[in-house]
């Protein structure tokens, strides 16, 4: 498989993002779709539903963003670009990396940072060692590549719920 240099697409978020969840980067379903968690076997949308108390998964795409946005929760990815054959974290090589040191000066409201998977994880956390007042949070990979239980990762995810919890009642 050749490798190709995928990028990544930008931020998603209201102003009052009080929740940022980091990917590595889109994989190629969410690339073609330009929608992030495109890809219909990645969990993500059921589990950050299942945090939120949202039926996420039943929405369609825009409905699921504005939901986001009501909640406080923003979307990215650590990588900007990287070379990668194929959709699997594991693939990324020659990554030049998203400026997302800047989001606590971008969302005043920002209380924390969830890294969804191993490599964002560990790619952002060593851009973020200087940024106070952030809580960093590492999440089981929504990528159904990442074998765990959904019950297991679910209970992790659900945490996220402390970040997002107004707007309750709005649709």
């Amino acid at each position: 498989m050749t490798k190709a240099v995928k990028h990544g697409m930008g931020p998603i978020a209201a102003g009052n993002a009080r929740l940022f969840i980091l990917g590595s980067l889109p994989g190629d379903a969410s690339l073609a779709a330009e929608r992030y968690y495109a890809h219909p076997t990645n969990q993500f949308w059921r589990l950050l539903g299942d945090a939120i108390g949202e039926p996420l998964a039943e929405l369609d795409y825009e409905q699921r963003l504005r939901r986001l946005a009501k909640r406080g929760v923003g979307l990215w990815d650590v990588v900007a670009s990287a070379e990668r054959a194929g959709s699997l974290d594991g693939a990324i090589r020659q990554a030049g990396l998203n400026p997302i040191e800047r989001l606590r000066d971008d969302f005043p409201e920002l209380r924390a940072i969830a890294f969804n998977g191993g490599t964002a994880s560990r790619t952002g956390r060593k851009m973020l060692d200087t940024v106070s007042g952030v809580e960093l949070i590492d999440l089981p990979s929504s990528s159904a590549a990442y074998t765990r239980p959904f019950a297991e990762k679910a209970a992790v995810w659900r945490q996220l719920g402390r970040f997002c919890s107004f707007g309750l009642s709005e649709a």
